[in-house]
């Protein structure tokens, strides 16, 4: 039986720190210690460095000349571009998906730890419970590479969430959506699911965008009155 070979240490560094990302472990804009990193995953300075380099060619990471590594703050452009991925990824996959996939089984665990969070009120492992069923959509396709692919997307997708001042705002509605999702999906009507689909990622890149529309008038408006006092 082939097997296929063993990912190089740096790729599979650059895996884990991509699921940290999409994990909600590290945020946008935050500066990441080499030497802490290397302590905590037992790697070189070289390795770290290099899962580094794969990380920034993605977009995920960027190096600041003299000041180290960041991880990206999504902007406006950026997050309309992931949802345009995502429909173009997830609604396809759903709409020919079968009801009995063993991805549904995911789908399930996914919505089922979604709402035990939310009992709870913790809005970030609902966020990361979000992740967890929208990357099992994908796993409907059957496509090793195109799961590697929304891996990115979802990488980035879940750093513009902590731009967000409200995680109630934006996790909670869709907790029940991707519930209702999964159960046409069930009853073998994936086109009706996929349909619902469309009308969950329009509403959440509106309630996205319209956030980090907010969030840059209010830097915008700093940056002014900063201005406004060095002048005087």
């Amino acid at each position: 039986m082939h097997q296929a070979p063993a990912l190089p240490l740096p790729q599979k560094l650059a895996d884990t720190l991509r699921n940290c990302l999409i994990d909600g472990d590290f945020k946008p804009g935050q500066r990441l210690s080499e030497q802490a990193l290397c302590t905590q995953l037992g790697v070189s300075r070289n390795t770290l460095r290099e899962a580094f380099r794969l990380l920034t060619k993605e977009g995920l990471l960027e190096h600041k000349a003299n000041r180290g590594v960041f991880v990206t703050t999504p902007t406006i452009s950026s997050v309309i571009d992931i949802y345009r991925v995502r429909r173009m990824i997830e609604h396809r996959a759903l709409a020919q998906s079968y009801p009995k996939h063993p991805a549904t089984a995911r789908m399930h665990e996914a919505v089922d730890h979604a709402k035990a969070a939310r009992e709870q009120q913790d809005w970030h492992a609902v966020g990361s419970a979000n992740m967890l069923f929208h990357a099992a959509i994908v796993a409907l396709a059957d496509s090793t590479r195109l799961s590697e692919f929304y891996a990115q997307v979802a990488a980035e997708l879940r750093l513009s969430f902590f731009l967000l001042d409200n995680p109630e705002l934006l996790h909670a509605p869709y907790v029940d959506m991707n519930a209702g999702i999964l159960a046409l999906l069930e009853q073998g009507r994936p086109q009706e699911a996929a349909a619902a689909l469309d009308a969950y990622l329009q509403q959440s890149e509106r309630t996205v965008l319209a956030a980090l529309a907010r969030r840059e008038d209010k830097e915008e408006g700093k940056s002014k009155r900063l201005l406004f006092v060095n002048k005087k």
